[in-house]
């Protein structure tokens, strides 16, 4: 079984990449409004493919261990880099492979030094409002500062902004499946969710995939982590392990900034 979920969950994550490269093709065409992007076939194709990946890694989880299954999702960004390039009509650098496997290795030690959770999944309306309210901040003030920057700095940081509200998305998710369902967060959620969604055709529209995506990766599950710590009451990982984990992520992040090129389509 642990080795189907490994395959299950490898699957997931090529469901993923593939999905993120097909919308990032069509986002960096000229830079069109969600509007725009909702009538082209390959971008609702890319939104298929991922919808089809997190089913597949919901799959993975239930047939074998976080342990075995987590790793295989960070695998999406090793997938995503040559699916990206191949639909730019170029190969993608060993630069920007190696790069992207040191974010992989940072990203995947910083999720299993995560100490498990074993109390209530739940929260009150009012932690409900300082989630919405936290991370729409810091998805504001991500923005205005991508506004000032260069193309690699507006990339990641629009990226790290849909990662804020993806993960603040996540916990309100795992609250309504782990606590118990709350109409009022079921309304709340499409609200961060559609704005990350925005905020990531953005970054994708920028060119730079490999920085955008790694910065997505790694903000995702790093904002549920500080919320579940903030709101409720998990264990974050000690000691230098985490330390060392988070430089090898924003390091290869770095590098994916020096190293992919710029990829417009026009």
């Amino acid at each position: 079984m642990t080795v189907l979920a490994a395959a299950v969950a490898l699957a997931g994550s090529l469901f993923f990449a593939l999905g993120a490269a097909f919308q990032q093709f069509e986002a960096a065409s000229g830079k069109p409004s969600m509007r725009a992007l909702l009538r082209r076939p390959r971008w609702l194709l890319g939104g298929l493919a991922i919808l089809a990946g997190g089913a597949l890694h919901i799959v993975a989880l239930g047939l074998g261990p976080l342990t075995v299954v987590q790793p295989m999702g960070v695998a999406s960004l090793l997938f995503a880099l040559p699916i990206a390039a191949a639909l730019h009509g170029r190969r993608p650098a060993r630069q920007e492979l190696v790069a992207a496997a040191v974010v992989a290795i940072g990203l995947i030690g910083l999720v299993m030094l995560v100490p498990p959770h074993t109390g209530p999944t739940s929260f009150s309306p009012r932690d409900a409002v300082i989630l919405l309210g936290v991370s729409g901040i810091a998805a504001v003030l991500l923005w205005a500062g991508s506004r000032v920057t260069g193309l690699a700095g507006r990339a990641a940081l629009l990226a790290t902004s849909s990662g804020v509200l993806y993960g603040a998305t996540a916990t309100l998710v795992r609250v309504l499946v782990d606590g118990g369902w709350n109409w009022w967060y079921a309304l709340a959620l499409p609200i961060p969710a559609f704005l990350a969604l925005m905020m990531l055709q953005r970054a994708y529209a920028v060119g730079h995939f490999g920085v955008s995506f790694a910065s997505l990766q790694i903000a995702d599950p790093l904002t549920a982590v500080a919320f579940g710590a903030l709101l409720l009451g998990e264990p974050l990982p000690s000691g230098i392990l985490p330390i060392l984990a988070a430089a090898l992520a924003a390091g290869g992040t770095f590098a994916l900034a020096r190293t992919t090129p710029l990829e417009r389509t026009h």
